[in-house]
């Protein structure tokens, strides 16, 4: 009898986290959730036991959950995955708040709804909400007046200001283009070089300080994914505006709201042939309107969301690709009258800037 007792018990098991006050389990939950990279991530642990799974939808968990947490991809972009999101957003988590607003405003197109969320974001001193609310005032996105009226060149700076003031290298490098060109502000030239400075050895720092393997990775598989050959200046991950340096480091991660706009246009459910997207790797943003995007004033083969994205695709890829530095590099790539009369164009333009 004592050996059929002792047998039945062996066969028992215990869940450890059964005998843990809900407090520690959710503290654990929380820390979890914040370090996780992926959504897979946050699942696997959940199914680990039945006692995290059951508080998975605590609103502490959900509001501590960070930004990998949403790194869901565009094509498995559901309703479930919505109401999810839909959750932590109540549950008052601030990167949940900025994904939905960015996903909404460009990829569901509801305007009103993603400009809303991505603003409640920024009154918490979001700054990838306010450099991503910068850019739709300084191209008037979304806007239903003409383009001319949408546009608010003074919020666009004011936003951009404040995003730098939390530290945003792109919010940085925009302030510092707009006091250049005196866009929405008064003309500062030593004052935006200044802030341009800034924000290259920001990037830098913060390059040097964490360079993780896998940051390689997403970029090269981001490439891959946007038909971008090996052979391609911007294969190879670095810091877009130190590469002139030689100085070649791993660019910063791209946050998953951008991830998601660009799988969701390229390729994905809302790819359009006739729709323009930013072409500097990592934004997504497409226009909301026909020649909303500025395009390069040489080439015309590419389109920028904001004058960050332009100069750092130009020292990254563009450099490189574009057909007139090609033309002004070698000149016998221009045969005949015409390349005759295009590098005598080019050497009045010269000799006008002397």
């Amino acid at each position: 009898m004592f050996q059929r007792k002792k047998a039945k018990i062996s066969h028992e098991k215990h869940d450890l986290f059964d005998r843990l006050p809900d407090d520690i389990v959710i503290s654990i939950l929380c820390s979890l959730s914040s370090s996780a990279r992926s959504p897979a991530d946050l699942i696997s642990i959940l199914l680990t036991c039945k006692r995290l799974n059951s508080l998975r939808l605590d609103p502490m968990v959900l509001s501590r959950a960070g930004s990998g947490t949403f790194r869901i991809r565009a094509k498995n972009w559901c309703e479930n995955a919505h109401r999810f999101v839909k959750l932590c957003v109540s549950a008052g988590n601030v990167e949940a708040t900025y994904t939905l607003g960015m996903i909404r405003f460009y990829c569901l197109q509801n305007r009103g709804s993603g400009a809303s969320l991505m603003a409640k974001a920024a009154i918490r001193s979001h700054a990838p909400a306010l450099y991503s609310l910068a850019v739709i005032q300084f191209n008037g996105s979304g806007g239903l007046k003409k383009w001319k009226e949408s546009k608010d060149l003074r919020a666009g700076v004011a936003l951009c200001a404040r995003a730098a003031y939390l530290g945003h290298v792109d919010a940085l490098r925009e302030l510092g283009h707009c006091l250049q060109d005196g866009y929405g502000v008064a003309r500062n030239v030593t004052q935006g070089h200044r802030l341009l400075v800034q924000a290259n050895a920001r990037e830098l720092a913060s390059a040097l300080r964490s360079a993780p393997a896998h940051h390689v990775l997403a970029w090269q598989l981001q490439n891959l994914r946007n038909g971008i050959p090996k052979s391609d200046p911007g294969w190879d991950v670095k810091c877009s505006l130190l590469s002139d340096l030689d100085c070649h480091v791993v660019a910063r991660e791209i946050h998953p709201a951008n991830r998601f706009l660009t799988e969701w246009f390229v390729g994905g459910p809302g790819s359009d042939p006739d729709l323009r997207l930013c072409s500097h790797a990592g934004c997504g943003r497409p226009e909301t309107r026909r020649n909303e995007f500025r395009r390069c004033s040489a080439c015309g083969a590419v389109n920028y969301c904001s004058r960050g994205c332009q100069a750092q695709d130009w020292k990254v890829r563009h450099k490189a690709q574009c057909a007139s530095m090609e033309r002004l590099i070698n000149p016998g790539a221009v045969d005949g009258e015409d390349g005759d009369d295009l590098m005598a164009e080019v050497e009045g333009v010269a000799a006008g800037a002397l």
